[in-house]
């Protein structure tokens, strides 16, 4: 007898469960593959930018960095994202700036006196004794010759984005008191990969030794060099006060810190995601100087507790001493104008 297995009660019943089962199962997968698709297509809406610095997560650069990236989060509805790595995690300023050029990193801090050696009209900022105090370096570099050194450096691959303060750069020395430029004699000085920064103590009788900021703590515990110098905050934050025991306010150079972006990063985002990095930037850059105040008192008050002696020498002595430097430019018209510049702006 042919027996139509279709129409049995509990084989028709399997069939019809089979088929929901396997529709099922296919509108599951169809609802997962379109969540992951969703996700992957929001994950591609987000733009990271990796931020690498060479300083401390103490310091006043850092946690100013650190509100940029939540302003740049709020401000660009999470679409674009800062990831900072700071201590030379990704290498030297040098090699940092390496990276922007190559576009392997998309942003970073460094001295004026190392972007120097990549973008060479920076280094007018590196010359000594340029600026009569704080307020004259702010009104240079927050007005129409900051704003063009920032935005002269798209051959190099850079774009400059602000500046950070940095203060005033001292001598700070293990056994020697540094009380007139005589007392720099044969000492061996730290210095930064920066002609300025040699020129300038030889000029003063010293011995230039450039060493990286990373290795310095070393150098001066070995006596590779005698001392080194830098800003108060910088001084404090390395714990170099643990080996120099001197720190002499002579405040050669008022050198700022540039934040600076690649091109290859700033020419794929748009006009909205500029703007809103421009945002970011400016916040932090008013955040940053009101921090450093902050920091440099309580720099100069911890190192005096840890037994440095702070010495105030006459500046005039070695302003004298460096003021050749200045007039060497004298041959390059252009570069010798923007000095000019510098010192009647008010």
């Amino acid at each position: 007898m042919n027996t139509d297995l279709g129409k049995l009660p509990v084989l028709s019943y399997l069939r019809r469960y089979t088929s929901l089962k396997v529709a099922l199962k296919l509108f599951l997968m169809a609802g997962t593959f379109l969540f992951l698709n969703i996700s992957c297509s929001h994950q591609k809406d987000i733009k990271t930018i990796k931020l690498a610095h060479g300083l401390d997560i103490n310091h006043s650069v850092h946690k100013a960095m650190v509100l940029m990236g939540e302003d740049l989060n709020r401000l660009s509805d999470g679409k674009l994202k800062l990831e900072i790595y700071p201590s030379e995690q990704l290498g030297t300023e040098r090699q940092s700036l390496e990276l922007l050029q190559i576009g392997s990193l998309d942003m970073t801090k460094v001295s004026a006196g190392t972007l120097e050696n990549f973008a060479p009209k920076i280094k007018v900022l590196g010359l000594p004794f340029l600026f009569k105090d704080r307020k004259h370096s702010f009104e240079v570099l927050d007005g129409p010759i900051g704003e063009k050194l920032l935005n002269g450096m798209d051959k190099y691959w850079l774009k400059g984005l602000g500046y950070y303060d940095a203060g005033s750069r001292s001598f700070y020395t293990k056994e020697t008191p540094v009380n007139t430029p005589n007392d720099l004699s044969g000492l061996k000085i730290r210095v930064m990969e920066s002609v300025n920064a040699v020129n300038m103590v030889k000029a003063l009788g010293g011995s230039p030794t450039p060493i990286s900021w990373g290795e310095l703590y070393t150098a001066l515990q070995q006596g590779v060099v005698d001392g080194a110098e830098n800003n108060p905050p910088s001084f404090y934050l390395s714990r170099h006060y643990e080996v120099c025991k001197y720190y002499s306010l002579d405040e050669h150079t008022v050198l700022p810190d540039v934040l600076l972006t690649s091109t290859h990063l700033w020419n794929s985002l748009t006009n909205e995601e500029q703007e809103w990095l421009d945002q970011a930037v400016k916040t932090s850059l008013i955040y940053q100087r009101k921090l450093w105040l902050e920091a440099e008192k309580k720099a100069l008050a911890e190192v005096q507790k840890a037994g440095v002696t702070i010495i105030r020498p006459d500046k005039e002595l070695f302003s004298k001493r460096t003021d050749a430097l200045l007039e060497d430019f004298k041959n390059d018209r252009e570069f010798y104008e923007l000095i000019q510049q510098i010192r009647k702006t008010e």
